[in-house]
């Protein structure tokens, strides 16, 4: 399962890292920007832009950090204005790689993120060369004790894709329009819900051996570790 794999381990260890804990904040603040200039500084209206004050409720964000970024989203404050964009290409031994990014500054973004690619041994590629390989779906990591029976009857009416259970640790993969309903039923249902995001998942994965993997990885935290940079998705299993 791709929620599983060793990037996605080793960004959520990073997160947790007081270091990464404020370019977490960073990132954030510049996604609520973008989206309630999307769509609107109401909460009650826009859907993504209520899960991304849940989720700064979560990381312990400052109420006012997070209502500063809406009101530049909507005008209301000045600001820098960025940009939703997207990049794919190949990283070292051939794995897919999907790139999330906002940046005020779209050519300086492209040649930093090509330098990156081609310095580790990748080729940063055009649209559509690489995202064929991905889903953009839901996806929501919980913990509790509740069965996989218990789980898919809460779930049943709901455009569910996967579940995954390893160890107290569950991993529920749903179409990006049922990601809100989800969340509040698992919550319902007494889950801890630990995450709830839109991603790119792989449709399928390659293995590498460990010393392959581990120049992989190497690329894959110097992208993340990019100020424009959002997520990082890959097919490295």
């Amino acid at each position: 399962m791709a929620g599983h794999s060793k990037w996605s381990q080793i960004k959520h260890k990073k997160a947790k890292n007081d270091a990464k804990r404020g370019q977490e904040f960073t990132r954030l603040i510049k996604e609520i920007t973008v989206v309630a200039r999307a769509g609107g500084g109401d909460p009650a209206g826009n859907a993504h832009l209520r899960l991304l004050l849940e989720k700064a409720k979560e990381i312990n964000m400052p109420q006012d950090n997070a209502m500063r970024a809406i009101k530049r989203g909507t005008g209301e404050l000045p600001g820098v204005s960025y940009e939703a964009m997207s990049y794919e290409g190949y990283g070292p031994h051939g794995i897919a790689v999907m790139v999330d990014a906002l940046t005020d500054n779209k050519n300086r973004t492209v040649a930093e993120l090509r330098r990156i690619f081609t310095h580790k041994g990748g080729n940063l590629g055009e649209t559509g060369s690489v995202n064929w390989m991905f889903e953009r779906k839901g996806v929501i990591r919980a913990t509790g004790n509740k069965s996989e029976d218990e789980l898919l009857e809460a779930l049943l009416l709901f455009d569910i894709s996967d579940i995954d259970r390893q160890d107290n640790t569950i991993l529920i993969t749903c179409e990006v329009k049922a990601l809100e309903q989800v969340k509040h039923a698992l919550t319902e249902l007494g889950l801890a819900v630990k995450e709830a995001n839109i991603e790119w998942l792989p449709k399928n994965t390659i293995n590498l051996s460990d010393e392959q993997s581990e120049k992989v990885l190497d690329f894959l935290n110097e992208l993340d570790d990019h100020e424009d940079v959002q997520n990082v998705y890959t097919n490295l299993a």
